[in-house]
């Protein structure tokens, strides 16, 4: 073996502690680019995967009733390549040992044979027989909920008119992968399930024999979605159909690509800070492993070995430590992607999961460190390669040593020997000093960018659901209803207040820029569901003119003040043009707002309402719940206390177990960092700290000189860790905001607190090996002159 190898394994073998902890740096940055690069692409192919061979719809729309001749003529539609017809319906469920009203998403099967599109997975059982009327496939997540096999059954009231269900199958469809129930922000599998029933039973039920009240289209390749919907609407128009829309405002693909996208942004967001920061670190610790090595690269460089060779020898000691970074963090990484996999098609009810392995992700990983690190060894080498035998294998010329501050302000008379050395060595060595705190700051940012999300997640529940959403119930109508309903409503067991609401689809647009959106009709006093601005504060709606969210005005580019043109999609079709009135604060989707007068206006109608906000006597919810069961008109009950409990657990799944994740990998950073910082300090100290014991000072003397300077560097980083923390999670908060839901840029004061918690607790260990490594000073070997 050549001797500078053997001369590579001693030095690995003596240095493995600090090899080790830099090769945890390297594997922290690496994981975090595998996990979540590799999960989005595993989720992202098994979408499309599933999409394709269950035949999920490009376009869908609704009508009220449609006659079945009217499929021969949607098919022939430029670019349609195929069409599914069939009965969609809202229902109330009446479920044994289920107190809350639950509500049932009805969809029609054929009789024979499997649907054109949007077909199921059947998990378990079998589809209904046509003669039988009673005998339904139930959704996996639904069932589970309830615990339901085949041979179970439950109560639906369908169009009035109460029917006992059997359950015979459970399934899973593409089309209900993110399954919402009407009033709810996220998917509540107790109470709202996706029912499939065979469509003679469900056309009896209704009285739409040979009739349908939604269409699924399929379309070609490099079909234009705009002149479809456009020949569509003209021709479901005269039949109550609402405007036909994309797979984009599908309610279930919109918040699965959304949870990809949030998945995409943070795989361009954290793993390059990550990356940015190791590659940061590694640089600073290599040039102070090399530059302690200064004097054996001049005796090698006397014994004949030219500079080529010594760099090639420290490069090889460099990839070996990335080397074994690269093999953790891609092992780590590909372990933890899975997981993460695991989780989302968990919750998203894959029936089936797509590992995609990508040996591109690895390479770049693997390329982008090794190169960082590398290029530190190199650039640390640079200037002592230049250097002659002679002047390289002497100790470096001491640093110029004068006084900071004048001889009145002398701080020596003040603190103590030890510590006024260590304020020496600090102030005598600048660059260092700074390197090592920004190294320390470093960590202690990407500490805080990982933990910040918890605490942004309060802040939207808190918004969301105390501060706007106060309502306790919403009632759900199947058809819009005259404000006679209220009296009705107040009337209903446990009531206290009651709150109207009109819901309206249009197409807003400024410009080219175009989006589909519901117009909410509200009181000017309303109270119940209020609205905030972007300070947070309660808007009263004009009397005329439209409130839009902040988002929506930023994706149109109006402020208040501008006018947008209308699409009204219900009742009388037209285009108005509408001035901006407010703009307004909304987490969770795009939408407008105007006052319920103004709206009724608009709509050429008589006041009218969709749902109804409440506020409940808890103490009464029981009766209430019985006697909404009994409403025909009521289609879904949504319950503030449920909707809050889901939006925790998803929440809880999603983002704080990634969250944890990008923690824990951000605390092996941190440590890495920490701990080299002192096991090279002590190293460039050794033999001063050697010298001070042979002139007297006791072990402990010693030790507080060397971990003072720790402690004082360590704290000194901390403000900045956190003001480049706040602007890494600004970065973060920035790329993870979409259409569906957005978050405030909230960055509590225990976030900064754990994240500089952390990095003490780093300290402390890191400190318990130096004193160690202090106790078992070899002082005759540390003060050899080596000649």
């Amino acid at each position: 073996m050549h001797a500078l190898d053997i001369k590579l394994f001693r030095d690995l073998r003596r240095l493995w502690a600090q090899a080790l902890a830099i090769a945890l740096v390297i594997g922290g940055g690496v994981a975090t680019l595998v996990m979540a690069v590799g999960s989005y692409r595993s989720l992202d192919e098994t979408r499309i995967a599933y999409y394709e061979r269950y035949r999920f719809g490009d376009v869908f729309a609704v009508v009220k009733r449609a006659p079945r001749s009217l499929v021969d003529r949607i098919v022939e539609i430029p670019g349609v390549a195929a069409v599914d017809a069939r009965i969609a319906k809202l229902a109330l469920l009446d479920i044994p040992n289920f107190r809350e009203p639950a509500t049932g998403q009805f969809i029609s099967l054929p009789d024979v044979g499997e649907p054109v599109l949007n077909r199921l997975y059947l998990r378990l059982g079998r589809m209904p027989e046509p003669g039988n009327a009673d005998e339904v496939v139930v959704s996996e997540s639904f069932a589970n909920s309830h615990n339901f096999a085949p041979g179970s059954r439950f109560s639906a009231i369908l169009n009035g008119r109460k029917r006992e269900l059997t359950v015979v199958g459970i399934a899973l469809s593409p089309e209900f992968i993110f399954a919402v129930g009407p009033g709810d922000i996220m998917p509540d599998d107790r109470r709202f399930g996706i029912i499939w029933m065979s469509e003679k039973a469900l056309a009896n039920a209704y009285d739409l024999d040979r009739a349908f009240s939604a269409v699924s289209v399929k379309l070609l390749r490099g079909t234009s979605e705009r002149e479809v919907f456009q020949r569509l609407d003209a021709l479901l128009d005269r039949y109550g159909g609402r405007a036909a829309y994309g797979r984009k405002d599908q309610t279930s693909h919109a918040w699965l690509d959304h949870d990809l996208e949030m998945l995409k942004n943070m795989s361009r967001t954290l793993p390059p800070i990550f990356l940015l920061v190791a590659a940061f670190l590694v640089n600073i610790t290599m040039t102070r492993l090399v530059a302690l090595e200064r004097e054996q690269i001049g005796l090698l460089k006397a014994l004949g070995y030219g500079g080529i060779a010594i760099t090639f020898h420290y490069v090889k000691f460099v990839i070996v430590i990335a080397a074994i970074g690269i093999a953790i963090g891609i092992g780590a990484g590909a372990w933890l992607g899975i997981y993460i996999t695991k989780i989302n098609g968990d919750l998203f009810r894959f029936p089936f999961l797509v590992f995609v392995q990508s040996p591109d992700l690895y390479l770049t990983a693997g390329a982008l460190s090794l190169v960082a690190a590398v290029g530190g060894a190199v650039h640390a080498l640079r200037d002592v390669m230049r250097m002659p035998p002679a002047v390289a294998m002497q100790p470096p010329a001491p640093a110029r040593f004068r006084h900071v501050l004048p001889p009145t302000l002398a701080i020596d008379r003040i603190l103590s020997q030890p510590t006024m050395m260590m304020v020496r060595n600090i102030a005598h060595h600048p660059i260092r000093a700074t390197f090592t705190v920004l190294g320390m700051a470093l960590a202690t940012a990407i500490l805080v960018v990982s933990l910040f999300t918890r605490g942004t997640m309060e802040n939207l529940i808190d918004v969301t659901y105390f501060m706007a959403d106060r309502q306790d119930a919403s009632l759900s109508f199947f058809e819009k209803r005259s404000q006679d309903v209220l009296h009705q409503v107040k009337r209903l067991p446990g009531v206290l207040a009651v709150e109207p609401q009109r819901e309206v689809p249009v197409r807003i647009r400024k410009g080219p820029v175009e989006r589909r959106i519901t117009i909410s009709g509200r009181p000017s006093d309303a109270d119940l569901k209020r609205i905030i601005d972007v300070n947070l504060q309660p808007v009263v709606l004009p009397e005329s003119g439209l409130a839009i969210s902040e988002w929506l005005a930023k994706i149109l580019g109006v402020q208040a003040g501008d006018a947008v043109e209308v699409d009204l999609l219900e009742g009388q079709r037209r285009t108005v043009s509408l001035p901006v009135a407010a703009i307004i604060e909304d987490y969770f989707g795009i939408k407008g707002m105007m006052n319920a007068d103004a709206l009724s206006r608009l709509l050429r109608e008589a006041p009218a309402v969709n749902s109804v906000n409440l506020s409940v006597d808890e103490n009464s919810a029981p009766l209430l719940y019985d006697a909404v069961k009994r409403l025909p008109t009521v289609g879904a009950m949504g319950l503030q206390s449920f909707s809050l409990a889901n939006f925790r657990q998803i929440t809880a799944l999603i983002i704080n177990t990634i969250a944890g994740i990008y923690t824990g990998l951000a605390a092996v950073i941190a440590f890495g960092v920490v701990y080299n910082s002192a096991r090279i300090s002590l190293s460039e100290r050794a033999r001063e700290l050697a010298s001070l014991r042979v002139l007297g000072f006791t072990r402990t003397e010693v030790l507080w000189i060397l971990l003072l300077e720790l402690a004082l560097l360590t704290l000194i980083a901390q403000p900045p860790g956190w003001a480049i923390g706040y602007g890494l999670a600004w970065i973060m908060k920035t790329q993870l905001a979409g259409e569906l839901m957005r978050v405030r840029l909230i960055v509590e004061h225990s976030t900064y607190v754990l994240a500089s918690g952390i990095v003490i607790a780093a300290a402390l260990f890191s400190a318990l090996v130096v004193r160690r490594r202090v106790a078992q000073l070899d002082l005759v070997s540390v003060l050899k002159t080596r000649d």
